[in-house]
């Protein structure tokens, strides 16, 4: 009877366990699959190599195992699912599987240094170790440009020269230069560099007497070496001036290739302007000569035949004033001298 008994009881505690039991293993279960290793479809890495972790979730203590070289910085590489599998395996990472995937996509971010940042950098060496001026005035040529160098995001990606030669004489250099941030981080550099001046040249081609204008103007930077004491770099120098001859388009301006515009023409009639004290007195004549604002002109007076000489003071106006003023009312006002008074007073 009493054996019996324990038999019931055995059987109702294994009924009663059985449920708790199921739990327990599903819940086991449960764990397994979230802890076991599973390879990813796409990683992004900031770093020159790829690691175990990179690629794969739940790698335990072999995630920083480095296993592949990573891509260039600012672009994106493909590998086989396959080959991860047979790279993590000597790694004892059990339980790893493509579980679909046929390959998995490394992205690595980046930026790029352009030619123009690496061109500065070189400019500013020259300038700091060789004494050419200003940065932003020297050229810098390469025999061979380099292509854009790509870098990590986060990198500065300054551009250090480590080793510089340079001769005046031809202008040639020769540097070592690196760029923070990039795989490929010295690069042997050469060309030529020469101190540059803005110079103000010409949009278009002026004709001989045309004005300058400030559309006209168009700036130039030009080897120092090449240029001459008196070619004009400062447009102020230039708006409102007349070209002498005609002046083409792009060649640097000189100091003899403007005038001051002709405000009187060569056979223009002009306004020959008589003064003296308390007189003042304004009659027509024509220019024998062109001539600019304070050039003196010859002008005949077109009402007494006479040739006289005046100082150009404005468009068409010629000032004469060293003269004898009565004599000059009494000529040009007639016999009488009634009108010759009245004249004067007018004035």
């Amino acid at each position: 009877m009493i054996r019996t008994l324990a038999r019931v009881f055995v059987l109702l505690a294994a009924v009663v366990a059985a449920p708790a039991a199921a739990q327990t293993l599903a819940a086991l279960s449960a764990d397994t699959q979230q802890t076991r290793p599973a390879l990813r479809a796409a990683a992004i890495v900031t770093d020159d190599v790829v690691r175990i972790g990179d690629l794969v979730d739940n790698a335990g203590i072999v995630a920083d195992v480095p296993i592949f070289r990573a891509p260039d910085p600012g672009t994106t590489g493909r590998v086989a699912a396959a080959r991860v599998i047979e790279a993590v395996a000597a790694h004892a990472l059990v339980g790893l599987s493509a579980d679909g995937i046929r390959e998995v996509s490394v992205t690595r971010p980046g930026r790029q240094v352009a030619v123009n940042d690496i061109e500065a950098g070189v400019a500013a060496a020259l300038a700091t170790r060789y004494g050419l001026g200003s940065a932003n005035d020297i050229e810098v040529r390469f025999d061979t440009p380099p292509a854009p160098v790509n870098i990590d995001a986060a990198a500065s990606g300054a551009v250090a020269v480590e080793q510089l030669t340079y001769l005046a004489r031809s202008g040639r250099f020769d540097a070592i230069v690196e760029v923070a941030g990039s795989d490929n981080r010295r690069m042997r550099l050469t060309g030529t560099a020469l101190a540059t001046v803005e110079v103000v040249t010409l949009s278009r081609t002026l004709s001989r007497g045309t004005v300058v204008r400030a559309s006209d103007i168009a700036l130039e930077r030009r080897p120092r070496v090449q240029l001459s004491a008196d070619m004009i770099t400062d447009p102020a120098q230039v708006v409102g001036r007349a070209a002498r001859n005609t002046i083409s388009a792009g060649r640097p301006l000189r100091g003899a290739d403007l005038a001051k515009p002709h405000l009187v023409e060569r056979n223009a009639f002009v306004t020959l302007v008589y003064e003296a004290p308390g007189v003042t007195l304004t009659m027509r004549g024509k220019a024998n000569e062109p001539g600019s604002e304070g050039d003196v002109v010859e002008v005949l007076n077109v009402q007494s035949k006479r040739l006289v000489h005046g100082v150009v003071v404005g468009p068409g106006r010629v000032m004469v004033s060293a003269i004898n003023t009565p004599a000059v009312v009494a000529s040009n006002a007639g016999p009488s001298s009634k009108s010759t008074s009245a004249a004067v007073r007018a004035q």
